[in-house]
């Protein structure tokens, strides 16, 4: 089933219009959605909608209201919403162009495909995108969607363009009110030098696809734990110590050296985790006293030692070539032994 379109209209630039249509860039990733329960029966908590003093009531008796001031309240229908008069509902009209980085990423929201709506825009479209990318800057405008006007930038991606909806000023707070406490010093050149070295080292292509969200992971396979726990109590174990915080100088530098020396890992191979944080089933109750189980073997007795390691009263004293001999036969066995057991 093809997309749908989230906008249709038209970009217009001067004299020149391009009807294109707009498709969602991003989507919902993996999660997991929990329902409220009510506990003694365990059936799901539902809400209604009410009204003090009169009860639930029809959705079809519901309508908007705007609160211009305590307990007052402007009723608008849906059809007087839709029929507010505004040209960025269906036009986009370029008004400015800047330079990418003017724009701080702080501003961008949401990113958008933007197609040619049909065979006869594509020429347009194309000469707009590749003037876009030949001059190097971003297109911006205005465009109604979905009940508000956003600022929205414009620009080349690939074929085709991404058109990115914007904060306006006042939905961005200013930097300097969380960073001005933040002392204006100069690193130690060493430490710097130790960083960027670390920097450089763990530097890569970017793929996406290498991540993931490893808290839904979690929650996954705290949700199969308790199932196979049949409702029992599922705990985590952890063994996962907390990081002692740097305090100075000298811890670090020491910190930094020694995440050189692990090739920029944060934990080595015996201090890194388990894939997965591990579970533990509460253990389930004990069974019932009329519940039939296999006879009671009896108890093991304590190993006896060997007859070999007791003293042979009649024996002769070994020679030391004898003995020599008796550790050079048993050698062998122990090396197999290692072999069998290393990791290396």
């Amino acid at each position: 089933m093809a997309a749908r379109a989230y906008w249709q209209g038209q970009i217009r630039l001067a004299l020149v219009s391009i009807p294109v249509e707009i498709y969602t860039a991003t989507k919902s990733g993996a999660a997991i959605s929990f329902k409220q329960i009510h506990e003694p029966t365990g059936k799901p908590i539902h809400y209604e909608k009410v009204v003090t003093g009169v009860g639930p009531v029809d959705p079809e008796e519901i309508v908007k209201g705007y609160e211009y001031q305590k307990g007052e309240f402007v009723l608008l229908d849906q059809d007087e919403i839709d029929a507010v008069k505004l040209e960025s509902k269906k036009m986009l009209e370029l008004t400015q162009f800047v330079d990418a980085s003017e724009i701080d990423v702080l501003y961008y929201e949401k990113p958008y495909f933007v197609v040619p709506a049909d065979d006869l825009a594509e020429e347009a479209f194309i000469v707009l995108r590749e003037a876009l990318r030949k001059a190097k800057k971003v297109g911006l405008g205005q465009l109604a969607l979905r009940g508000r006007e956003y600022v929205v930038s414009l620009k080349p991606c690939g074929r085709g363009m991404v058109l990115e909806t914007l904060r306006y000023a006042d939905e961005v707070h200013k930097a300097q009110g969380y960073f001005r406490d933040i002392a204006d010093d100069k690193p130690d050149p060493e430490l710097l030098d130790l960083a960027t070295a670390l920097i450089d080292k763990k530097t890569a292509p970017f793929h996406p696809d290498e991540y993931h969200d490893r808290y839904v992971d979690a929650l996954k396979r705290l949700v199969e734990e308790k199932r196979a726990a049949k409702g029992g109590k599922v705990i985590e174990e952890a063994d996962e110590k907390p990081a002692r915080a740097a305090n100075n100088v000298a811890d670090l530098m020491a910190a930094l050296k020694k995440s050189m020396e692990r090739g920029g890992a944060t934990a080595s191979a015996e201090d890194a985790p388990a894939a997965g944080p591990k579970l533990k089933a509460k253990a389930p109750e004990p069974a019932n006293e009329d519940t039939p189980v296999a006879a009671k073997k009896p108890a093991r007795k304590a190993p006896v030692k060997a007859k070999a390691e007791e003293p042979a009263p009649a024996a002769p004293a070994r020679k030391p070539a004898a003995r020599k001999r008796e550790l050079a036969t048993a050698e062998p066995l122990g090396r197999r032994s290692a072999e069998r057991f290393s990791y290396g």
